[in-house]
């Protein structure tokens, strides 16, 4: 039996960014934080959330890391704690679908950070734009199987180029949750797709 699914539209997504002081969810800490929704199917810019995130724990910021999102210690020293951020994340999360690029970084990140500050995870709808560029080039290369399958370009910035999407700046996290949002836009416009169903 089928069950129905939502109207693509009908529901809210809230795209999601997050900077980390490495790429390990058990190791790194989370040090910013950017949300913004979907709604009707418009981005709403202004109720786009953002904050700086101070590390608990002595979890220091892999060196690494800096390279690409120029934060370092000074800049987070004064920032909420994630056991203060994570009500806010909640809260957007309890009324939506959470949007991201590339869930196993983001939600590894998110299920750790709820299990550290003795949070039970919501468990949201999650809707990947990567999942669903690799779905488009599987399409693209179905309706063309006589053309070379190759990858698609699944970097957020490569992807949107791809696209036709302006670049941003990248590595802030509202800035890199509005252009997943933009992704999302386009990619579902291409799958065609009319229902959550066909996003997950």
């Amino acid at each position: 039996m089928f069950f129905s699914s939502p109207a693509w539209d009908s529901v809210v997504y809230w795209a999601l960014d997050l900077e980390t002081g490495g790429l390990d969810a058990k190791r790194d800490p989370i040090i910013a934080v950017g949300m913004l929704p979907i709604r009707g199917g418009r981005v709403r810019l202004g109720e786009g959330y953002r904050t700086l995130v101070r590390p608990a724990d002595g979890r220091p910021i892999d060196p690494d890391s800096v390279h690409a999102h120029q934060l370092v210690w000074g800049e987070v020293k004064d920032a909420p704690p994630i056991a203060e951020v994570l009500p806010e994340v909640d809260r957007r999360l309890g009324e939506g679908v959470l949007l991201v690029h590339h869930k196993a970084i983001d939600v590894a990140f998110l299920k750790d950070a709820y299990r550290r500050c003795g949070l039970k995870w919501p468990s949201p709808t999650v809707v990947d734009t990567v999942d669903l560029l690799v779905r488009l080039a599987r399409k693209a290369h179905l309706a063309q199987p006589e053309l070379p399958a190759d990858p698609p370009a699944l970097n957020l910035s490569a992807a949107r180029e791809a696209h036709g999407l302006p670049p941003y700046q990248a590595h802030d996290a509202l800035t890199d949750a509005l252009a997943t949002a933009e992704l999302f836009l386009v990619l579902r416009h291409a799958l065609r797709a009319r229902t959550l169903r066909e996003l997950r």
